[in-house]
């Protein structure tokens, strides 16, 4: 920020200024401090009017979905993707994906299904409670983004959701109109999604921005940026986590890189890298997160082959 000094006849008038660039636009909030005014006065008025710019800037930052970075900043976040190595699930290797992540995804919301009942539950006819109908959704869901050439849209995002929640949730398949809070176990907000009358508005931004940037990055960080997006957005009123995940693989399928399986013994890194991005903008954590649960996911998945 900058203060611009204009004449006005034998008067001078202040202004604080700051520049930002959107859309590869430079746009600036100009706000007015006063006429002819005291070096005390100014600093004084100053503070008062940088406290304004920052929180217009901050609803400008969160009522649109946009993602500026320079070449550079791009490049960094692009190398991350050098660090993993592409291999291809076998039959066997996707069934054991299929449990563990169905066994993992859900827990880290709570499911008090054990491991060890997952591919018990997977074989049944017919789920008995809300939480094997979870169990079952979610696996489901999986299987259809293993072979789907659909585009990612809203649609299929309310298709997965529905996927997983179908029979267990009454608003499955259906983008929220309340307003959700996310707390830890003592009550502290951790997360507030989005604004209720604003959720069309960021959904449509998040579709726009994905036609519009999916070529810039490479699969992992264009993944990581599209999960932390979602996940920001919070759109469903309950199971975001889930399909966030379910997304986080789409993208990754989609361009013929391997799944990914958040671990719930992780689950407390992963909760702070969405907190990193969504306060501070930094995608860092979450790459390295995911770089790490990818090597664990394939240790996992070829382990318990050599097991059976």
């Amino acid at each position: 920020m900058y203060i611009e000094k204009r004449k006005s006849g034998k008067n001078i008038k202040y202004y604080l200024v700051h520049s930002y660039r959107e859309n590869n636009k430079v746009e600036k909030i100009r706000r007015y401090l006063g006429v002819n005014l005291s070096e005390e006065e100014l600093k004084r008025k100053k503070k008062k009017a940088e406290e304004i710019i920052l929180e217009l800037l901050e609803e400008i930052n969160t009522k649109v979905f946009f993602f500026t970075l320079t070449k550079k900043q791009t490049e960094t976040l692009n190398n991350y993707n050098n660090k993993i190595k592409i291999t291809h699930l076998s039959k066997k290797e996707w069934e054991n994906f299929t449990e563990d992540f169905v066994y993992n995804t859900n827990a880290i919301e709570g499911s008090t299904i054990a491991e060890n009942e997952v591919a018990e539950i997977l074989h049944k006819k017919k789920a008995e409670n809300a939480e094997e109908i979870e169990i079952k959704g979610v696996a489901k869901a999986i299987e259809y983004i293993r072979k789907t050439k659909e585009d990612l849209s809203l649609k299929l995002l309310l298709k997965l959701h529905d996927f997983c929640f179908k029979g267990s949730k009454p608003f499955s398949g259906k983008f929220r109109n309340v307003n959700v809070t996310i707390r830890n176990p003592r009550g502290k907000i951790l997360h507030t999604g989005v604004p209720k009358e604003e959720l069309r508005n960021y959904l449509k931004d998040f579709i726009e921005w994905y036609k519009e940037n999916q070529n810039k990055f490479k699969p992992l960080v264009l993944a990581a940026i599209l999960h932390n997006q979602f996940e920001h957005i919070h759109p469903f009123q309950d199971g975001n986590g889930r399909v966030g995940r379910l997304l986080l693989n789409y993208i990754l399928l989609k361009n013929n890189y391997p799944p990914i399986n958040i671990m719930l013994e992780d689950r407390q890194e992963y909760y702070k890298s969405l907190y990193e991005y969504s306060r501070r903008d930094d995608l860092k954590p979450t790459l390295k997160l995911l770089i790490k649960q990818y090597k664990k996911t394939l240790k996992e998945v070829s382990t318990k082959n050599k097991k059976k």
